[in-house]
């Protein structure tokens, strides 16, 4: 059989092929390809935007997962006394650890004895982080001074944070240090303070309501500022709530700075000015005399005089030195009525009463009162009675214990009113810039100084001054006299008990003064008796470590 082909050509048949697509082939094709180049541009688009416009910003992100900020506190500046003994300073923040937030530890020596006057420190609020205005500004968490030389000198102790870079893994484990900016820590602040007399000090006032307040004569410095009963500055920084919560609802009132904002009737020691003043005002002079007659009159009411009240005697003509000496109250009731309660006044404002110290602690001004007070406050008018009362710093009259360390120390320092200073003297002409000269005479000034020298002599009414020295008093070769010039004060109370307050202020050495102090207690009775031997123990102090 033959084969047929597998194709056979038909004849007349012609074979050709179509090369052009439909309309709707075409858009399909287009679209394909127009889609892809869009898509293919905005992947171009958003890789820019990632690696040009915000690299940075993602590198940042994740260097930000590996890589962690930590903040280091700076070690906070230390407090230390005038004589270089540490009050307060830190412990440096531990730079191994992996906290969020490297802190310090503040640490306070004898915490309760030197509160009153360095204070403490807790975490700043936002109105003081808003409100700041030190050089290295404060951040979230961070700690400011609330009170004392911690919040007077806080710009200064507070030093600038540092970082350290760590780098950790996914998890967040450390794995190793980068990079550390170390803080700079904060100054040293020297106080005027000296430790070891202030411990001193608060310890034999052994927790009763009072404040000791000693000063440096020549210049202001304070050495020894108690308030007692105190607080703990340790606790309050370390933000024990307990121990603060208790002090802060405590009726003995231990955040209450009894040495600078308490404000009490001077009693006796208030005599000092108004001698001054009499003398000054030529009301009287060291030859006047007044007989003490155990009372006087003004009015319907009767003013008599300690020593007759107490043992019904009297002590015949008085001087002024005199008057000084035993406290003599009709000496000064006669005076003050022929001074009257304007110069008085004027007299203890000279003085430094009646004016708030602005010295960083808060202080008080206490009161000077005059009639034009009396008649705006009680709408009432002044009586002798009234003079009499404020003659022997009675009646209205109130005055912090600063202020009576302060006019101590002008008539020890031969008439200059100094400011008070928490500083450390650095200069031996600090006095010209701290202290203003009174317009007493050196004459009057004698008079002064002398009565109260005769008060802590035999005699006077300072008597645990009597004699008064260091080392052994058995032995007159090993013991040293000292002699101190003294005003004791014993002033009436107001409250329940009826208890007076007792004063004592005193200068040493008499013919050089370093040192002027005041005691005080509340409602514990006569000046001399329970006052007086505390002073006499914290001058004693005092001298024996310097011989």
């Amino acid at each position: 059989m033959n084969k047929l082909p597998i194709f056979q050509k038909e004849k007349n048949i012609n074979l050709h092929f179509n090369y052009h697509q439909s309309a709707d082939s075409s858009i399909t094709h287009y679209g394909f390809v127009f889609l892809f180049l869009f898509i293919f541009f905005l992947l171009m688009l958003r890789l820019f935007q990632l690696t040009i416009v915000k690299g940075n910003y993602y590198s940042r992100l994740a260097d930000e997962n590996r890589i962690k900020e930590l903040q280091i506190e700076p070690q906070r500046g230390k407090i230390i006394d005038r004589k270089g003994l540490t009050l307060v300073n830190s412990l440096p923040a531990d730079t191994r650890g992996n906290q969020p937030r490297l802190t310090s530890s503040r640490l306070y020596h004898e915490p309760e004895a030197i509160a009153p006057v360095v204070g403490y420190e807790q975490i700043a609020d936002v109105n003081e982080m808003k409100d700041d205005h030190c050089i290295y500004k404060l951040q979230l968490g961070d700690k400011i001074g609330k009170k004392g030389a911690e919040k007077i000198y806080d710009c200064d102790l507070r030093g600038r944070s540092g970082k350290k870079m760590i780098e950790i893994d996914a998890k967040g484990n450390y794995l190793k240090t980068l990079t550390i900016d170390p803080p700079q820590d904060g100054k040293i602040i020297q106080l005027a303070l000296d430790l070891e007399l202030q411990k001193k000090a608060y310890q034999l006032l052994d927790g009763k309501k009072g404040a000791v307040v000693a000063i440096k004569p020549n210049t202001g410095e304070i050495i020894v500022l108690v308030s007692s009963p105190s607080y703990n500055a340790q606790s309050f920084t370390d933000g024990n709530s307990q121990v603060v919560g208790k002090a802060i609802v405590d009726e003995a009132k231990p955040l209450f700075n009894r040495s600078t904002e308490g404000t009490y009737p001077p009693g006796s020691v208030f005599k000092i000015v108004v001698a001054a003043s009499a003398l000054e005002e030529k009301a009287i002079d060291e030859k006047t005399e007044f007989e003490d007659t155990g009372q006087i009159q003004a009015g319907p009411i009767t003013f008599g005089n300690w020593y007759f009240l107490q043992y019904g005697k009297t002590e015949g003509m008085v001087n002024i030195t005199k008057a000084i000496q035993r406290s003599n109250d009709i000496f000064f009731y006669k005076t003050g009525g022929k001074l009257g309660p304007e110069k008085i006044k004027l007299w203890a404002e000279k003085f430094g009463y009646g004016k708030e110290f602005n010295f960083g602690l808060g202080a008080s001004a206490g009161l000077i009162p005059s009639p034009f007070w009396k008649m705006e406050t009680f709408k009432d008018q002044w009586y002798l009675g009234d003079t009499y009362n404020l003659s022997i710093g009675q009646g209205y009259i109130l005055v912090t214990p600063l202020q009576v360390t302060i006019a101590t120390a002008a008539v020890a320092n031969d008439g200059y009113l100094c400011d008070p200073q928490l500083l450390k003297a650095q200069s031996s002409k600090f006095k010209a810039k701290s202290c203003k000269k009174i317009s007493l005479s050196e004459k009057n000034l004698k008079i002064i100084q002398e009565g109260m020298k005769q008060a802590c002599s035999p005699g006077g009414t300072g008597w645990p001054f009597f004699n008064f020295g260091v080392g052994e008093a058995t032995n007159s070769a090993q013991f040293k006299k000292i002699q101190t010039a003294c005003k004791t004060g014993t002033a009436e109370s107001h409250a329940e008990s009826k208890i007076p307050h007792a004063w004592f202020t005193v200068y040493a050495p008499v013919d050089r003064p370093e040192i002027a102090l005041t005691v005080l207690l509340e409602d514990a009775g006569q000046g001399s008796d329970i006052a007086g031997p505390i002073a006499k123990e914290i001058l004693k102090s005092y001298f024996e470590r310097k011989e």
